[in-house]
């Protein structure tokens, strides 16, 4: 047990299980109390269960921290509201929000229905901009009132926003939202002292335990357990702590023993014309082709990642 966020108030999105659940923990255990935010739904959005929340909710107080639940959907903007409200009320303020919560529905960009690309963007995305838009909301007004503030944002992207991810369009294109939307809030929110920044993890989840990606993340037989959820929560715990006062608008990739800060989109090739007018065609097949002419894969060697 620590003390680095005695007094601060934190929601958690998603912390009724996996990595949510890690990260709610590791904050409690640093002194912050809590709003679990869990509807308890599957994989795949649908159902709910207070169930999960709930545990969450006893094992912290289990060792003596302080946590609530709320059970609003995050993809409504009243709702995320609702549940600021409910950590001012019950605490007296709301200092860290960790947007965690998501689903996947899993299909190729040929097959996927707009209803199911809508959805995952309505939690994924849509749900970090209502509670980022909430704090943000709720911060500013303090300020206005000449109230101290404390605000830490922290998203939760994945490596699919940089790399793309076959089968998962709708989560890519959420993934790369959420981004961006961290970034202006870090840019938005710099005068009244709030950080954002956002967390890539691979870790084993309920959204990793089919196909490919279950082999990937297995448990191993012994050993250290490389993508277990517990390794993201301590770098989480970081960002909402006074120690990281000066992090912000940045990406990390967080697993096993690793943390790494990605650098900003850079310009690259660049593709001049000779003539002393506007590109035709042809002037942009001499210049641009070649370039690409020996490229082993069409989409360039950047490309041709690993699935995270």
């Amino acid at each position: 047990m620590g003390n680095s966020l005695d007094g601060k108030v934190a929601i958690v999105t998603g912390a009724g299980r996996g990595l949510g659940k890690s990260e709610a923990i590791a904050l409690a255990k640093e002194g912050a109390r809590l709003v679990i935010a869990d509807l308890g739904a599957g994989k795949d959005g649908s159902g709910t269960d207070e169930g999960p929340a709930g545990q969450v909710v006893e094992e912290i107080k289990g060792f003596g921290g302080e946590a609530v639940t709320a059970f609003g959907d995050v993809g409504d903007h009243g709702a995320a509201g609702a549940t600021i409200k409910k950590a001012v009320d019950t605490y007296g303020d709301v200092n860290i929000i960790v947007n965690n919560a998501g689903f996947c529905i899993d299909k190729m960009i040929f097959n996927m229905t707009s209803d199911e690309f809508d959805a995952v963007l309505r939690v994924h995305l849509k749900g970090h901009f209502n509670f980022i838009s909430q704090a943000c909301s709720y911060w500013r007004q303090k300020a206005k009132a000449g109230d101290d503030i404390y605000g830490r944002l922290i998203s939760t992207t994945s490596e699919a926003f940089l790399y793309g991810s076959v089968g998962q369009p709708n989560y890519a294109a959420a993934k790369a939202g959420i981004v961006q939307l961290t970034l202006v809030a870090a840019q938005t929110m710099v005068k009244y002292g709030v950080t954002a920044n956002a967390v890539a993890p691979r870790a084993r989840t309920k959204m990793t335990d089919e196909g490919l990606t279950a082999q990937m993340f297995a448990k191993p037989e012994e050993g250290f357990d490389t993508f277990h959820p517990d390794n993201v929560a301590p770098f989480v715990t970081y960002l909402a702590t006074p120690m990281a006062a000066k992090i912000s608008g940045q990406v990390f990739v967080v697993w096993g023993k690793q943390a790494t800060l990605m650098k900003s989109p850079t310009p690259g090739e660049r593709f001049e014309n000779d003539a002393d007018a506007m590109w035709t065609i042809e002037g942009l097949d001499q210049k641009v082709s070649p370039y690409f002419k020996d490229k082993e894969e069409p989409l360039g060697e950047s490309f041709i990642v690993p699935y995270f």
